[in-house]
């Protein structure tokens, strides 16, 4: 019988590698940066450019850079001429964000915002076709509330973590009654109910929500 860090592996060798820069992004951010399970990551960092090649967007949103490595995946796949926004409240973490943008020679395509996003986010007089939504998660209905009126229909939004490391699950241990727990199993119930998107569960990694606006 397999276990899932075996299905993992074998999952992360079947999938194309990461470029020698988010390699040593990757590694730069788990040894130098506090909390650094927060980024994205080789096999969820494939995912977003893929996806992001596959929509082909002008136009994208990211709430929570960290230290940029899914800014510059999504990137990636950007229109000609597409740019990317990002949003990320630790200013500590802007000079390396600033240095591997640059590296990536993405300076015209990804522009960094600085601040709390519930006040940036209505100073954006954008149309999106693909938000990713990766900041903390007692906000996450409060982002989507805010966002989803300027997503383009047929657009898509991204929300990570929302297994929040399995606590969301029926069945978990004792159940756990914190604020970010009860915070995410609601906005994972209200995003099932809702009317204006259709979406599907992705059990990669802390889990992803996958959302087209209709």
């Amino acid at each position: 019988m397999y276990s899932p860090d075996d299905a993992q592996r074998y999952a992360d060798d079947h999938t194309s590698p990461e470029s020698a820069l988010l390699a040593r992004l990757n590694r730069e951010t788990h040894v130098q940066v506090l909390h650094a399970r927060m980024l994205s990551g080789h096999a969820q960092g494939r995912l977003l450019s893929m996806l992001s090649h596959m929509v082909r967007p002008r136009r994208v949103l990211e709430l929570g850079t960290f230290t940029g490595y899914s800014a510059l995946c999504l990137a990636e796949g950007l229109a000609p001429g597409g740019r990317l926004h990002t949003v990320e409240q630790n200013p500590e973490l802007e000079n390396r964000i600033r240095r591997y943008v640059a590296e990536a020679g993405f300076e015209d395509r990804i522009e960094l915002h600085l601040g709390d996003a519930r006040q940036l986010l209505p100073t954006l007089d954008e149309v999106w076709d693909l938000v990713f939504i990766d900041a903390d998660k007692i906000n996450n209905d409060a982002y989507y509330e805010l966002v989803l009126p300027r997503v383009r229909p047929g657009g898509f939004l991204l929300i990570d973590n929302v297994l929040w490391n399995g606590k969301v699950l029926p069945d978990y241990p004792a159940r756990p009654a914190d604020k970010d727990t009860h915070a995410v199993r609601a906005f994972n119930a209200k995003v099932q109910a809702d009317a204006r998107v259709e979406n599907v569960f992705l059990p990669l990694r802390d889990g992803l929500l996958l959302v087209r606006k209709l």
